[in-house]
């Protein structure tokens, strides 16, 4: 896969507009000892299973790829001209 520009920083904030969506879909909240890898993992199902986001193949389901796919779908959620796309 092709590394995304400032992937890190887009990798997080989609994290925590996951966590809003997942909120607002009747979740609730993760908790205080879940790791942001564990969250990560969460939020990248969830997508998938609403359709937001493309699935991996099975072979190459891997914590960087969900990351991956986490930062392609924020940056289609910012506006274009968000600093973190420039």
């Amino acid at each position: 896969m092709k590394k995304i520009k400032n992937e890190v920083q887009l990798s997080k904030i989609a994290v925590v507009l996951g966590e809003k969506y997942a909120m607002n879909r009747g979740f609730k909240n993760f908790g205080a000892t879940d790791s942001a890898n564990q969250k990560c993992e969460s939020l990248y199902r969830l997508l998938v299973s609403d359709k937001l986001v493309q699935p991996l193949a099975k072979d190459q389901e891997s914590l960087v790829n969900m990351k991956h796919k986490l930062a392609i779908w924020v940056s289609k959620q910012l506006p274009e001209n968000h600093p973190l796309l420039e």
